[in-house]
């Protein structure tokens, strides 16, 4: 990687920001924090899948007002 140095004195701080960049300055992930992708993911259902609860659960109380 090259770099374009300005000023020849720069701080170790910056040094260390400078090396923790990648890929035009995207900062690199820590692994420490990292979750397995399943745990980001949601199961959304269907729109036939929320109709299908609706439905039932609409059955469900007219049956308990019927009987």
């Amino acid at each position: 990687m090259k770099r374009f140095v300005a000023n020849p004195v720069t701080t170790l701080e910056y040094d260390w920001l400078w090396g923790k960049r990648v890929n035009d300055n995207v900062p690199v992930s820590s692994q420490e924090n990292t979750r397995p992708i399943e745990k980001h993911l949601q199961v959304v259902p269907s729109e036939l899948e929320i109709i299908k609860q609706d439905f039932e659960k609409k059955s469900s109380k007219l049956e308990k007002n019927v009987g």
